[in-house]
């Protein structure tokens, strides 16, 4: 029956304190787990009960204390801003260029340089630095991949050499691709950090990104930068979405026509992810890239516990290798994006039922699926928070000789990298206690984000919570499997 008013029959909704209870009570029941919080064989048990138990309790009671929680105070809050100033654009083909050029040199190490991948540049930046760091950096700082994008300043250079304007292409982007080609794209990119058993092999990812940077300058010069890069290249379209959640935000100072004066940027700080509330709902493409996303680093935890290992009759104590489970992780990488979908959808069409579908359901489901970024970049952060620790140092070490031919660039004859914080009960309490934190702040951030987008279209307080309940349930047992994902053993 729609809702045309804060009206809802309390017999619909009595049981779902009930559920949420049970699920509480279920997280109870587990007990205490045990966590390994090593990289690289390093294996230190911590007792996890309590962090399982905490977190999915306290995403809950987040989301029945927002319900009591005037609408108009969360606007007014929402609208808070720190003004940082103005500051100059900063050139952005100048600093593509830079980076392409230390592309090429990294490119140039993982060709000839060091077979060991703790030695050669080229993986440590790209798995380490690049997609662990940035990744992160983009959701603090914004879109910092729109100046530091490699492939944009060589294209820029033969455009102009070939006479031809900005943003023109030999035809138009067509509009059925859509984010099409950005999920095959980041699917293949899923695969070969999650499947292909060498990705950290020197040669092999450099010949990786050497064909995807011949595939984007194609893409670029077939259809424009601009319609390629915001819908086809899944690095400007992930690195995108992700700045949606950067507490710091810059807006261009509107200029008078005419003007000659360079472009500046007006910097606030406000709360995290409230781009992501002005932007448009996703189409349905574009929902499913969000969901891959998350899939992706939800896989990345699974794939190496025991409990998934023993699925496939692999002993996690005696892994042969990612090889023997090819097979296997491309279909759990896929069957987790499927699923993922599927329970979205199933969520998002409960609520949107239970609320009386006032806005169509297409539109609600591109609309709340950005509210699951958080929980993304939450994952992502625990997952690679301790080896970010340990091969950030190899990161850096290895620009002292990069050919093994006994340079010392940086002056360090035998440099040591510090990895006995992994043996410390002290210090691997602290990284999970952030781990876990991660996780359920990003589940935090998901609730609060969610309600605010349901208070600007449902009519009242038993409307939102109508429609918001199957998604906090939802983020509830979310946060119970990431918890789990780090407590849970793993061969890896």
């Amino acid at each position: 029956m729609p809702i045309n008013g804060p009206v809802l029959e309390a017999r619909r909704v009595s049981w779902v304190p009930r559920l949420l209870l049970g699920l509480f009570l279920l997280a109870m029941a587990a007990g205490p787990a045990w966590a390994h919080a090593s990289d690289k064989g390093i294996v230190l048990l911590l007792p996890t009960g309590y962090y399982i138990v905490g977190g999915a309790l306290a995403v809950a009671v987040s989301f029945l204390l927002l319900l009591a929680v005037p609408n108009d105070w969360l606007r007014r809050w929402i609208g808070c801003r720190l003004d940082l100033g103005t500051w100059p654009a900063i050139p952005r083909v100048g600093v593509s260029a830079a980076v392409f050029i230390l592309l090429v040199l990294l490119l140039i190490t993982g060709w000839y340089g060091s077979r060991d991948p703790l030695e050669n540049p080229l993986p440590l930046f790209v798995w380490t630095l690049w997609w662990g760091g940035l990744t992160i950096a983009h959701a603090l700082f914004g879109n910092l991949w729109h100046g530091l994008n490699p492939w944009l300043a060589p294209y820029r250079l033969v455009r102009r050499l070939m006479g031809r304007r900005e943003g023109e292409g030999l035809w138009r982007y067509p509009a059925w691709l859509g984010y099409g080609p950005a999920i095959l794209f980041f699917l293949g990119f899923a695969w070969f950090e999650l499947v292909e058993p060498a990705p950290d092999d020197p040669s092999l990812l450099a010949d990786a990104i050497l064909v995807y940077s011949i595939v984007t300058w194609a893409g670029m010069a077939l259809f424009g930068e601009r319609a390629w890069l915001a819908k086809a290249e899944c690095f400007s379209v992930f690195f995108g979405f992700v700045a949606l959640l950067a507490p710091f935000q810059a807006e261009p100072v509107p200029v008078s026509a005419g003007s000659t004066e360079p472009r500046r940027y007006r910097l606030t700080l406000g709360l995290p992810g409230r781009a992501l509330l002005q932007r448009e709902p996703l189409p349905l493409d574009g929902t499913a890239f969000v969901l891959l996303t998350l899939a992706t680093v939800s896989f990345d935890g699974l794939k190496m516990t025991f409990w998934w290992l023993g699925l496939w009759g692999v002993n996690p104590l005696e892994f042969p290798g990612r090889s023997a489970v090819m097979p296997a992780s491309s279909l759990g990488l896929l069957a987790m994006w499927v699923a993922l979908g599927l329970i979205y959808l199933l969520v998002i069409a409960l609520g949107f039922r239970q609320a009386g579908g006032r806005t169509g359901l297409k539109p609600t489901l591109g609309r709340f699926v950005l509210t699951l970024l958080p929980i993304s970049i939450g994952f992502h952060f625990a997952h690679y928070l301790t080896s970010f620790l340990v091969n950030a140092q190899y990161a850096l070490f290895s620009v002292n000789d990069p050919f093994e031919a006994e340079w010392h660039l940086l002056g360090m004859e035998e440099p040591h990298v510090w990895v006995s914080f992994l043996s410390d009960m002290n210090s691997v309490w602290v990284i999970f206690s952030l781990q876990a934190g991660a996780v359920v702040l990003a589940h935090l951030l998901a609730v609060l984000l969610s309600h605010l987008m349901a208070i600007d279209f449902q009519p009242g307080r038993r409307a939102v919570f109508a429609s918001q309940w199957p998604l906090a349930l939802f983020m509830i047992a979310y946060t119970l499997f990431g918890l789990w994902l780090l407590s849970a053993p793993n061969a890896g």
